[in-house]
């Protein structure tokens, strides 16, 4: 049979409800209708896609592979036929936090510049590949090879930052020049569990921090800090963008740097993304 869009809108709207009654409510469906067309779909791919065999409903492993590929296709499809979108193809970087560090505002500066026609739109989005496996973004810069890596994206390596722990500024750890992951043992440290380069892993088992506070996104991150309830790891992007007269930064002297480097799906996509690795590249060989 042929797959149509309303086969992935149906799969899209089990798998944000949580359950096919809810659904098919958001669809103005009924339930038998809804099951039909996610079979349908089921039985075109060959996988199941949900599990049904619990009370509450789940999507399997392929389900959640699918989830990510059924929203890039379906936001691809809507700004296509997006009646509102200026007659132009907007090119849209997501990232997580701090872009491009400092370099984030030369790069719009030289795109506008040197791309009139294309207008390129940088895009914040708190999830582990800034929108890009979900279809909201065209390229984002990543900081960590992870999280491209287990998507199977393609990257290109744009430069490497070095660490840096952010700190209360009243922290007895401010006085210090340079601070070392042995310094940090006896804190409790602030982890960003959504986009976030840093983890235990860091440390080595037997000198792991005491505590650790989980966070989903930086802004929640910087207050946990502010506060003086943690102390935080990041890189040295993150001063230039987030100043607070709360916080204090200083060097990491013991620990590897994080590269930073712009991804984007395989297969079709948009047709300036070659020219965007370009300017960065340029831009950053510019300083």
């Amino acid at each position: 049979m042929t797959i149509e869009l309303r086969h992935l809108r149906a799969f899209r709207a089990i798998a944000e409800a949580g359950n096919v009654t809810r659904a098919a409510a958001r669809l103005h469906l009924s339930q038998p209708a809804l099951s039909r067309t996610l079979r349908q779909l089921e039985d075109h791919l060959g996988v199941r896609l949900v599990d049904r065999s619990t009370h509450h409903l789940e999507l399997t492993a392929e389900g959640r592979t699918f989830r990510d590929k059924a929203a890039a296709a379906l936001a691809a499809v809507d700004i296509a036929l997006d009646p509102g979108r200026p007659r132009s193809w907007p090119l849209r970087l997501g990232h997580t936090w701090a872009a491009l560090g400092d370099h984030t505002v030369p790069l719009l500066r030289r795109w506008d510049e040197t791309h009139p026609g294309v207008p390129l739109e940088l895009l914040r989005v708190d999830d582990r590949t800034a929108g890009l496996t979900q279809g909201k973004v065209d390229a984002a810069l990543l900081r960590g090879s992870g999280a491209a890596a287990s998507a199977g994206l393609r990257t290109e390596l744009l430069l490497s930052e070095e660490r840096v722990v952010v700190m209360p500024s009243d922290s007895p750890l401010a006085a210090l020049p340079r601070v070392t992951l042995a310094d940090l043992a006896g804190c409790p440290i602030a982890l960003n569990t959504v986009s976030g380069t840093t983890t235990m892993d860091l440390w080595p088992p037997s000198a792991r921090p005491v505590a650790a506070i989980e966070v989903t996104n930086t802004d929640e991150w910087l207050i946990a800090i502010a506060a003086g309830r943690a102390v935080g790891v990041s890189t040295s992007a993150t001063p230039s963008n987030h100043m607070h007269p709360s916080l204090v930064y200083r060097p990491l002297a013991d620990a590897p740097a994080v590269p930073v480097v712009l991804a984007w799906r395989e297969g079709p996509g948009h047709p300036a993304v070659p020219d965007l690795l370009a300017l960065a590249h340029e831009v950053l060989a510019n300083g």
